[in-house]
């Protein structure tokens, strides 16, 4: 019997080291056949530079957390609108809408918020939620130890807000910056396009919101997302770069109101896809949509909050780009598809940091547009499970400010940028003239 158990033995050895060698073999043989980097993708993602990036989030926070409906917003449109007309973006224009209007909302959801800049929900995240011990707007079980086995330790999120119990003394600089109320009235949009050589009647939207609020910078909320739009559009529109099919880079308003720039856009163009104007001409002033790529809050991926509700302040070692797909959008299937998309670009051309792809895109400007065209977001972190639940404690707080964040931080937003950039070039046929 001995013997028999000690040949069984040697036989199981034998098959787990044979399953071993087999799976290596097959991983080589995949790796083998993944086409290598196309060099002139490569050329591209190599023109995007870190040092470009931070200047570009730099040169946002001069206007501080931008909020909608004051001059510091206005001011910062116009000074994006420059920038891109610097790259070589010159056909500029502007979406206009009024703040508050069913015009910038969701069609099918009851009229939401104020022009005092209630968020999404009515009394969500817009309504001054305060900091740490301020229980405006605040999430009961925030703080615990624990908590479900989804979500574990949460930290408090909310809007900072000066006045409320409990805030945290204001540094008087951003005070003074973030002084000026909003007001209802117009809002707008600016955005310029990349126009396609053979096919300019179809394109891709890329966007990022330029406001923010919770009196800060607004560095990551979004001037990282921002910045990431306004770098791929200056690599795309140098005058040696040229693509098939159309590109438009916006930049939304009112995100942190409801999506409300988003929905203006979608809301006034849906019906103008594809229809050439004056007939002839070859000009479409909205091209069909191809799909809608998001960024929102790209720097921050330090990890889960401890039972004290801290987060580390170092980058976490498996940091990553997340995108997200609804799986519950009525092109789901579509979505996801340009979702690995992007992942694949990030395996190819992504220099530091690895992507994932998850189903619950939420609360970010691809939503209006999720049950039109394939949309997806890129983001830090899961928009419900990890920054809901506390994951970035400068998200509406004072602290998202240019000096909060490391290299290291900011280098995740640029490999995001990496990501989408490759994504694009691959997409819309990208290629660098001789």
């Amino acid at each position: 019997m001995r013997w028999k158990v000690c040949a069984l033995v040697v036989c199981l050895i034998g098959c787990v080291s044979y399953s071993v060698r087999a799976q290596e073999e097959e991983a080589g043989q995949a790796r083998a056949t993944v086409p290598p980097p196309d060099p002139a993708i490569k050329a591209m993602v190599d023109r995007l530079e870190l040092d470009k990036y931070k200047a570009t989030i730099k040169g946002l926070t001069q206007f501080g957390d931008r909020r909608q409906g004051t001059d510091r917003n206005r001011a910062a449109l116009d000074w994006i609108e420059a920038q891109l007309k610097s790259y070589g973006c010159t056909n500029t224009e502007r979406i206009t809408y009024t703040y508050p209007s069913p015009q910038a909302s969701d069609p099918n959801a009851p009229a939401r918020g104020t022009g005092a800049g209630a968020g999404r929900g009515g009394a969500g995240r817009g309504a001054g939620a305060g900091p740490a011990g301020s229980p405006a707007g605040s999430d009961t079980r925030r703080g615990r130890e624990g908590g479900s086995s989804q979500f574990g330790n949460r930290s408090r999120t909310g809007v900072y807000q000066p006045d409320a119990a409990g805030a945290a003394p204001l540094d008087p600089r951003l005070k003074e910056l973030n002084a000026q109320p909003t007001t209802p009235g117009e809002r707008q949009d600016v955005y310029c396009t990349k126009i396609g050589t053979t096919h300019p009647e179809e394109m891709y939207i890329i966007g990022g919101h330029m406001d923010g609020h919770g009196w800060g910078e607004a560095a990551n909320d979004d001037g990282s997302g921002t910045a990431l739009v306004m770098e791929v559009a200056r690599v795309l529109s140098s005058p040696d770069v040229q693509t098939e099919r159309s590109i438009r880079f916006v930049l939304w308003n009112n995100e942190e109101t409801g999506l409300n720039g988003a929905w203006a856009y979608a809301n006034q163009r849906k019906d103008l896809q594809g229809k050439e104007d004056p007939a002839g001409s070859g000009k479409y002033p909205e091209p069909k949509w191809l799909g809608m790529i998001q960024h929102d809050m790209m720097m921050w991926d330090h990890g889960m909050p401890g039972p004290d509700g801290k987060v580390s302040p170092e980058q976490r070692p498996e940091a990553d780009v997340n995108i997200e797909f609804q799986m519950n959008s009525k092109i789901a299937d579509a979505s996801q598809k340009l979702a690995w998309a992007l992942k694949a670009a990030n395996d190819k051309y992504a220099t530091d940091y690895p992507a994932t792809v998850g189903p619950h895109m939420t609360n970010t400007d691809s939503t209006p547009f999720m049950n039109l065209v394939p949309a997806i977001s890129l983001r830090e972190n899961e928009r419900g499970m990890q920054i809901g639940a506390g994951w970035d404690p400068n998200w509406h707080q004072p602290s998202d400010v240019f000096t909060t964040y490391s290299d290291k931080d900011f280098r995740l937003g640029l490999n995001a940028a990496q990501t989408t950039l490759a994504a694009l070039a691959q997409l819309t046929g990208a290629t660098i003239k001789k």
